[in-house]
């Protein structure tokens, strides 16, 4: 299932409204670092591993499409 995403920094929440995700990061996009924070978040979120989140686009971007796989 594939998901946009718009991130906000310096934030802590997650909001899901049908296929938009809303996503508060407290780390910096330095490294990769807020990518993988987004990643972890999601994974808790959706009950799946990290492995089964990919981003699709966007991984310099505050807006994302990224992809879930395992669930329905």
């Amino acid at each position: 299932m594939r998901y946009e995403v718009e991130v906000k920094l310096g934030a802590d929440f997650l909001r899901v409204e049908g296929h938009i995700i809303y996503a508060g990061l407290k780390q910096r996009p330095e490294g990769g670092r807020a990518n993988i924070e987004l990643i972890n978040k999601l994974a808790r979120h959706f009950k799946v591993p990290p492995s089964h989140i990919k981003i699709v686009s966007g991984f310099k971007s505050r807006r994302k499409i990224i992809e879930i796989v395992g669930i329905k």
